[in-house]
């Protein structure tokens, strides 16, 4: 369970020396930013850091097929065939080789796997670097080489906890996971995610067999929009659901300033949703996900861990975390740089508006099922 019954976060240093490469949006920091922020900030005390373990092979294979593991292990030692590659989703540009292609994911699994050791009797923890959610058994899909979520609910099943929710709020359907789960009436399955975005799943009639729920919202999603879809459908279905554990993936690519969506969320609505959920499960599991703007993904996580963790949000951020903020890059591109006041806060200015009759209708019909 989470230790001294608070919050557990759960890195790793993997993450600040390894990249997909130079032309690939997850060239950029993320999850080290995160610890780098939130310890300047005195968030992040040794008894609250759990270190990721890497996980093992035999781990991995508990939903992904092993000649797929065996496949990215081969790829990562520089073994693998290019025919071989091409088999298994490897080595295209959305899913590059790239020197700790296995280490890392394996990495992200690992913290997920611990982290649902660790929830057995209870408790909340923040694994930012897993919410790898296009994974599939036997392919890389989405940048995405593991499917960590899908392994940590199937390690919570294991340990007796049965009834699991699932709530995706990135701004990509979570394809893998619904794959998993599709039709179990033991795990409920919610997705807010940008309409005619890849993988061009997860439409509105796309049910899964009875117990998905999938919101595409269009580009131009608001703070305003998103509390409504929180109290229209997310907190009632949890509700009626009453679920043993809750996995919340907290992508931050919905984020206005993010290059890979056309959303026009604040982090405020992040933290609202974090705030909301964190009473509803005797077991929650926060996750990150995709974010590809350096700056906004790191100081939304952040956030996310202060409103877990309990810590108040400063209104202006001290020298020692905007020094953090003012080191990051893109890491290369034409990609412009922060606004000032990103650098010096953690919190956006709310970005509210009108709730448009399309997202109204959308959530009536879910309600209607």
């Amino acid at each position: 369970m989470s230790e001294a019954g608070g919050p557990v976060f759960i890195g790793s240093e993997i993450y600040r020396g390894s990249s997909y490469g130079l032309r690939h949006p997850l060239r950029v920091p993320r999850v080290s930013t995160v610890m780098d922020l939130a310890r300047s900030l005195g968030w992040l005390p040794q008894a609250r850091y759990r270190t990721a373990p890497r996980a093992k092979p035999a781990a991995l294979t508990l939903w992904h097929d092993p000649s797929y593991i065996e496949a990215l292990q081969a790829a990562e030692a520089g073994h693998a065939a290019p025919d071989t590659l091409l088999s298994f989703g490897l080595g295209t540009l959305a899913n590059p080789v790239f020197p700790e292609m296995f280490r890392r994911p394996a990495t992200g699994a690992g913290g997920v796997i611990l982290a649902a050791d660790l929830l057995r009797d209870g408790g909340c923890i923040h694994v930012p670097g897993g919410g790898t959610h296009h994974g599939m058994p036997g392919r890389a899909n989405g940048f995405c080489y593991l499917n960590d979520p899908v392994l940590g609910m199937l390690v919570l099943r294991r340990a007796g906890v049965r009834r699991i929710a699932y709530v995706d709020i990135d701004a990509h359907h979570p394809d893998g996971v619904e794959h998993a789960f599709a039709g179990d009436p033991d795990a409920l399955l919610i997705s807010v995610h940008e309409e005619g975005r890849w993988p061009f799943t997860g439409a509105l009639e796309d049910d899964g067999g009875g117990n998905c729920f999938n919101l595409p919202v269009p580009r131009g999603f608001n703070d305003s929009e998103m509390r409504t879809a929180l109290d229209d459908l997310i907190l009632p279905r949890l509700g009626a659901f009453q679920p043993e554990a809750l996995i919340l993936q907290c992508g931050a690519d919905a984020l206005e300033e993010d290059p890979l969506s056309r959303l026009s969320l604040s982090n405020n609505a992040h933290f609202e949703v974090v705030a909301a959920l964190k009473g509803i499960a005797p077991r929650l599991l926060v996750l990150g996900g995709g974010g590809y703007n350096p700056w906004s993904v790191g100081r939304c996580w952040t956030g996310v861990w202060a409103v877990l963790a309990g810590h108040e949000i400063p209104d202006r951020l001290p020298e020692a975390a905007r020094a953090v903020l003012s080191g990051l890059h893109w890491g290369g591109g034409g990609r412009p740089p922060p606004a000032p006041g990103m650098l010096d806060t953690l919190r956006d200015p709310p970005r509210e508006g009108p709730v448009r009759p399309e997202v109204r209708e959308r959530l009536r019909r879910l309600a209607a099922r």
